[in-house]
């Protein structure tokens, strides 16, 4: 158990150093670090076709970019919460499984 402490922790440390790396470095300095792939596709696109006339438009478009990213982050956090919920569900039935294999009692699954 005192393994695994140290090995979220070690995860952490590096899941932290991935995201200030690049701020601490100045990487993508003098343009938009974190730009999306939409945004440089289209910048892409724009560049090479100056002409094109996009066919298809989306079905809603967010009135300003503070709500596109805050319906990004509402999608980005209902995922992450999904896999949390089935990950914590798969992990007790684990358990319980283990559990019950342990004291002999049958499985009803």
């Amino acid at each position: 158990m005192k393994s695994f402490g140290r090995t979220n922790l070690l995860l952490l440390l590096a899941v932290v150093a991935l995201a200030v790396a690049p701020l601490v470095l100045g990487l993508g300095s003098g343009e938009e670090p974190f730009a999306g792939a939409d945004a440089l596709a289209e910048e892409a696109i724009v560049n090479d076709h100056p002409d094109y006339e996009p066919w298809f438009s989306s079905i809603y478009e967010p009135p300003s970019g503070e709500i596109e990213s805050a319906l990004f982050a509402l999608q980005a956090a209902l995922g992450a919460g999904f896999l949390g919920y089935y990950f914590g569900v798969a992990r007790t039935r684990q358990r319980l499984r283990g559990e019950q294999s342990a004291t002999g009692e049958k499985t009803t699954d």
